[in-house]
């Protein structure tokens, strides 16, 4: 955060952009021009670096998969945003394991990871990149004389992918530096409380919502902001406000919700073709056309737009063992991820959601590194709705959908649970019946915390939804959580992840999460 290093990369982006970012259109930018004075001089400038800010969470690097990433000294592949956002919401829980011996990474399903943990560092450093450049690109253009007829909005657009990048701080890591477009360039930051960065995300929020050169929900299709991805943002900050607030907002969280409500999402209930059913719909490669339920997508191209993150991570790092690669569209498995056998345990077999290879798999996860231990997921495909494989084997077509109106339903069901005005219940059923389950009469909190692991498993939520749920250090245990076998509690402070040492290093003013 206290330099802009990466912004070479930014200025070296090339028309394989496009892809990432809908109907902009975008042009390359002088790679020798080095700073933002000098690059962005008119509107195909502008709509580069904008579709840069949409890149950082699609990929490592702008030069694709195989170039170098844009955070030096970190492995691209592992370091990619969307990457590291699963290591800390899905490795941590019950959801999934990884057995593999990279480094540290069992350690996120043990949870012991330390303070210099090289994928913590690598996801901080993606999260705070990413608002380095949104602030740059706010306080250029706020201060350029650079006129055209969509500034303002592209201003907007970066204001909210800015507080997206927030939105995974203060999940994560709380208390955290912190600076936007009027902080001086090339100082320290200031370390601000998850308390006073909760505030500001809801006042940013909310003026966006209220800010006409926002684009309309839907109105910008699912791969770029607009006022649906800001309503959605501030709904999951109004529920887990208690955790990050200590006081509760369910109410709020209702009203933001039933403005989205109103917005023309829905579940997408009809399927695309006759081979999948509508819930696989929106986890295979031409999800793209699932735009009447997913809210806000991260493009992959498997041409244009490729990293060893994002859907490309989730589909090859699933697929291993005795699995047919072709089922899941591509060339060769990983043998990485798995799930443990009391998660499998919340599916029955009528439930459209248990998409699950088991054939040659046992149940149990006796050994961490064994692939064949555990159940693996079969839920994002690299295969089109009409069964045939996205562009290329090695690289996937599928959308990675981070915000989804089955999500909407489901926190107005919790939202109901906790005292709202607001048809959860209504909302939660919705959710069944699109899974083939039979209506409930009454909510509960066990209920609600098993249907949002069936409904969102793999797409990065789990985590959270166990911390505000009360199940994630203690009162329920999973295979090999604690690093034993049968699982154990562990300290509660690990809620939260550790300010990573290197940072600490460099910025002697940021203060240690407690317990680290």
């Amino acid at each position: 955060m206290k330099t802009m290093k990466y912004f070479l990369s930014i200025l070296a982006a090339t028309a394989l952009l496009a892809s990432c970012i809908g109907d902009l259109n975008v042009t390359p930018i002088d790679p020798n021009s080095n700073t933002a004075d000098k690059a962005l001089v008119d509107e195909a400038a502008y709509t580069s670096f904008l579709a840069s800010l949409y890149t950082g969470f699609a990929t490592s690097g702008y030069y694709g998969a195989n170039g170098d990433p844009s955070i030096s000294g970190l492995d691209g592949g592992a370091s990619q945003y969307i990457r590291g956002l699963f290591h800390h919401s899905e490795l941590t829980t019950d959801e999934a394991v990884c057995g593999w011996n990279d480094q540290t990474i069992k350690n996120f399903h043990w949870m012991n990871w330390t303070t210099d943990d090289t994928f913590i560092y690598a996801f901080y450093s993606r999260i705070f990149m990413q608002v380095s450049a949104a602030n740059e690109f706010i306080r250029e253009a706020m201060a350029s004389d650079v006129t055209f007829s969509q500034k303002e909005e592209f201003i907007a657009e970066a204001r909210v992918l800015r507080a997206l990048a927030y939105f995974h701080a203060i999940d994560n890591f709380g208390n955290v530096p912190f600076a936007d477009e009027t902080s001086v360039v090339g100082a320290f930051p200031s370390q601000i409380s998850r308390v006073e960065l909760f505030n500001w995300l809801e006042k940013e929020l909310t003026d966006l919502i209220n800010d006409s050169a926002l684009a309309g929900a839907r109105a910008n299709g699912f791969a770029r902001a607009d006022k649906g991805v800001a309503k959605f943002l501030l709904a999951k900050l109004y529920l887990n406000a208690k955790v990050y607030t200590g006081t509760d907002r369910y109410n709020d969280c209702a009203t933001v919700l039933g403005s989205l409500m109103n917005d023309g999402y829905s579940l997408h209930t009809t399927p695309n073709g006759d081979i999948f059913n509508a819930y696989q719909d929106l986890f295979l490669a031409d999800n793209n056309k699932c735009t009447d339920e997913i809210i806000f997508a991260i493009e992959q191209d498997g041409i244009n737009t490729t990293s060893y993150g994002a859907t490309n991570y989730l589909i090859f790092a699933s697929t291993g063992g005795e699995m047919d690669p072709a089922a899941m569209g591509i060339s060769s498995g990983w043998g990485g991820l798995r799930t443990t056998p009391e998660f499998y345990d919340k599916f029955t077999g009528t439930d459209a959601r248990n998409l699950f290879y088991t054939a040659t798999q046992q149940k149990s996860i006796d050994d961490l590194g064994e692939f064949s231990h555990g159940y693996a997921f079969m839920k994002f495909r690299n295969i089109k709705s009409d069964g045939n494989p996205g562009q290329e084997l090695g690289f996937v077509d599928t959308d990675f959908p981070m915000m989804r109106y089955a999500d909407v339903l489901l926190m107005a069901a919790e939202c109901a649970l906790n005292g709202a005005s607001i048809d959860g219940l209504g909302a939660f059923n919705q959710v069944r019946a699109r899974a083939g389950l039979p209506a409930v009469t009454a909510l509960t909190a066990q209920l609600i915390l098993d249907e949002r692991g069936r409904e969102l498993y793999q797409e990065c939520w789990r985590r959270s939804d166990l911390i505000r749920f009360g199940q994630f250090t203690s009162g329920y245990n999973w295979q090999w959580k604690g690093n034993v076998k049968e699982g154990k509690d562990v300290e509660s402070y690990r809620t939260l992840f550790p300010i990573p040492d290197s940072d600490r290093l460099a910025n002697t003013g940021l203060q240690q999460n407690q317990g680290y």
